[in-house]
């Protein structure tokens, strides 16, 4: 009997495991619909498996002697002891229905050749082992995804750091100016700052993406000015150009896009930073003052490390959201950037994009969906591993007694 227990209960991860790829398959070959009757057929075999091992346990518990709860019993421990579970069973199921069947789908194409030429119902897809992966990490013989991935791969990080680093100090020193006794009208700084983050997003990003465009108001104002000739002469710009090529050049739009990310990131860091210096324990500055350090010392120890020790964790989240922050670069270069590196064109990228993007461009503008699928699995692996080593290294020993 007890192997019985033991064997059914692999072969319920099995038939758990084997459901989740053939729902996956029969998806993209068959449509959703069939992919829901396979995988509903499944869980019913893996339902009937439980069924026949719940009897089991139960004639077990019988030949003991035990009591057996009858059915108006088990309603009653439903709304009763095991209401928890009962409250938990929705929100579950709708995390496994909208978050967990898809991360599967998707794990599952990255080994398919779902793309433009294999698209069902005209054509069906196989399985195609790692060579998805090996076509990332490898360069040579047409394929140009490998170049491109390292390309795009750098800049992501690059830009995390820099999105980051740019909008977290800045918004300090800028929570730390308008907190600043000699600074006049404060409520009117900090509600000016305010309104960069009450308009959505989507709306700054579009409107300053046609102020920087080539035939912008920016660029006429640097015209106007003499700004456009003066970095003809000094070699920022090209002498056959008339125009600052803000968003058209990769070292330009690299260079504008964390310019405006900091525009736009700062207001929301100084408020969260405002709230963090309010609680800094004032007994620690006095001292420091009493004892002689300068405005400068004091902030590099006092003051960042309270504001890093309590928003590490956000600080964490923030690096992870840049690496996955694809409004400032889409809707700043979409339709206005082309790439000039054919090799990166040939990979269906450009040398803006961050993984998130080109993995949005593969999937929309090209139907790449296996590429797509191996980058989405290449960022989450980028993510987890990042937020693992940084929350252990945070949170390890005892910090808190520094600041009680």
């Amino acid at each position: 009997m007890t192997s019985f227990a033991i064997s059914s209960t692999d072969l319920s991860v099995g038939f758990a495991i084997s459901s989740f790829t053939l729902f996956a398959q029969c998806c993209v070959n068959r449509g959703i619909i069939e992919g829901w009757l396979q995988l509903f057929l499944w869980w019913g075999a893996l339902f009937y498996i439980y069924n026949i091992k719940a009897c089991y346990e139960l004639q077990k518990q019988k030949e003991m002697g035990q009591h057996i709860e009858t059915n108006k019993e088990n309603v009653k421990s439903i709304v009763g002891n095991k209401f928890h579970l009962t409250l938990l069973s929705l929100p579950t199921l709708g995390i496994i229905l909208m978050n967990v069947i898809p991360i599967f789908v998707l794990i599952a194409i990255a080994f398919t050749n779902y793309d433009q030429n294999h698209m069902p119902p005209n054509k069906l897809l196989d399985w195609v082992g790692f060579s998805n992966f090996k076509k990332l990490f490898t360069e040579g013989m047409g394929n140009y995804f490998g170049y491109a991935f390292k390309k795009i791969l750098g800049w992501t990080l690059t830009w995390a750091i820099l999105a980051t680093l740019t909008t977290f100090i800045g918004g300090i020193l800028l929570a730390m100016l308008i907190n600043k006794k000699t600074t006049k009208l404060p409520k009117m700084w900090r509600s000016l700052f305010i309104v960069a983050i009450a308009v959505p997003q989507f709306v700054t990003l579009l409107l300053v993406r046609n102020f920087f465009g080539d035939q912008g108001i920016v660029n006429t104002i640097c015209s106007n000015i003499g700004l456009t000739d003066w970095l003809k002469h000094v070699g920022l710009v090209s002498a056959h150009l008339n125009y600052i090529p803000f968003l058209t050049d990769p070292h330009w739009a690299k260079f504008m896009i964390v310019i405006i990310n900091i525009w736009v990131g700062i207001p929301y860091q100084m408020l969260i930073a405002t709230g963090v210096l309010m609680n800094i324990p004032t007994d620690q500055l006095e001292s420091a003052r009493i004892d002689g350090a300068s405005k400068w010392k004091i902030f590099w120890k006092i003051t960042m490390p309270y504001v890093l020790f309590i928003q590490g964790p956000a600080l964490i989240t923030d690096f992870v959201k840049n690496i996955n922050n694809f409004n400032v670069i889409y809707l700043l270069t979409q339709d206005v950037y082309i790439t000039p590196d054919q090799a990166l064109a040939n990979a269906n990228a450009k040398e803006v994009d961050l993984l998130v993007t080109w993995l949005f461009r593969l999937t929309n503008e090209y139907y790449n969906y296996k590429m797509a699928s191996v980058i989405g699995i290449i960022v989450f692996v980028i993510c987890a591993v990042f937020t693992i080593i940084s929350f252990s290294k945070l949170i390890a020993g005892d910090r808190e007694e520094e600041y009680q």
